[in-house]
């Protein structure tokens, strides 16, 4: 699923908590890469998601200016820093002044997107998000935008050798359906740009959410958990148990990113409930 080089150097030893023949650990072979890992885009610092029991964070790129806050090399130091002191990872970038200075409309947005790529081959970040929500929605009401995907294919177009060429996937996440989104994809023709599947925003609008999964198999580039203002599994509204399955069903790989809220207030604490959830619907070693 996920192309990042140093992801592919591990997964052709197969699925999470798969254990090596006691030969290869003689050999002193590395351990098979897991199938699947937790970040979470709230949790604030890498030392929190150690914490929280986490294996990566989620980064914001920054507000909309000339030259993003990812792009200074020192912010990136700090992660680099963090990264260090904790082993952990940064899971993915998330472009969220898109939905309020839009793709399709504001001039800097391609340098923004060249911007983020190359900040997230420096940070080793799998994924990019790239947002279309608010002023940024490629949907009127039930009727897309076309206007706007035109362009927003184009700037995807132009963009995807260069994530290619730095390992990285643009994430799109939207409203649209699955097949709408297929379309998109279609018509950029290049593999470094896949969908960014919120689970819960989708359910929110009305789509089949574990038949839109397996529709995009692997065009699914990462997944965005939560349920509102509750812990996983507490809202009564995602049918939790079909959207493992249908993930399964898939060999889904990659990173799960918590996008959940924090009803204690204690957001690591919170965040390691959520994650213990996601570990047993997903048949995951702890």
């Amino acid at each position: 699923m996920i192309t990042r080089r140093s992801f592919l150097k591990g997964t052709a030893a197969g699925a999470a908590g798969a254990a090596l023949a006691p030969g290869l650990l003689a050999a002193g072979a590395s351990a098979p890469a897991p199938r699947l890992r937790l970040s979470s885009c709230s949790i604030g610092s890498l030392e929190n998601a150690k914490r929280a029991g986490l294996d990566g964070m989620e980064v914001g790129v920054g507000g909309a200016a000339d030259t993003l806050q990812i792009a200074d090399p020192a912010v990136r130091q700090k992660y680099k820093d963090q990264m260090q002191a904790t082993g952990l990872a940064i899971s993915s970038f998330m472009m969220g002044l898109l939905n309020s200075n839009p793709l399709a409309s504001d001039p800097r947005g391609p340098a923004w997107l060249e911007q983020s790529i190359e900040a997230a081959r420096d940070l080793k970040a799998e994924v990019i998000l790239v947002a279309f929500f608010g002023k940024g929605s490629l949907l009127e009401g039930r009727e897309v935008k076309k206007a706007d995907v035109d362009v927003v294919v184009e700037r995807l177009k132009a963009a995807a050798p260069k994530a290619k060429e730095a390992g990285v996937i643009l994430g799109v996440e939207n409203t649209l359906s699955a097949e709408q989104n297929l379309d998109i994809l279609k018509r950029v023709g290049h593999d470094s740009v896949r969908i960014y599947y919120d689970i819960y925003n989708l359910w929110n609008q009305g789509y089949d959410v574990p038949a839109e999964i397996r529709l995009l198999k692997d065009r699914i580039a990462i997944f965005h958990f939560k349920e509102g203002g509750n812990y996983l599994g507490a809202g009564g509204k995602v049918k939790w148990d079909e959207v493992a399955r249908a993930m399964n069903d898939i060999a889904y790989k990659g990173w799960i990113v918590l996008e959940t809220s924090s009803p204690s207030k204690d957001r690591v604490a919170d965040d390691r409930k959520n994650a213990d959830f996601i570990r047993k619907l997903m048949g995951m070693t702890a």
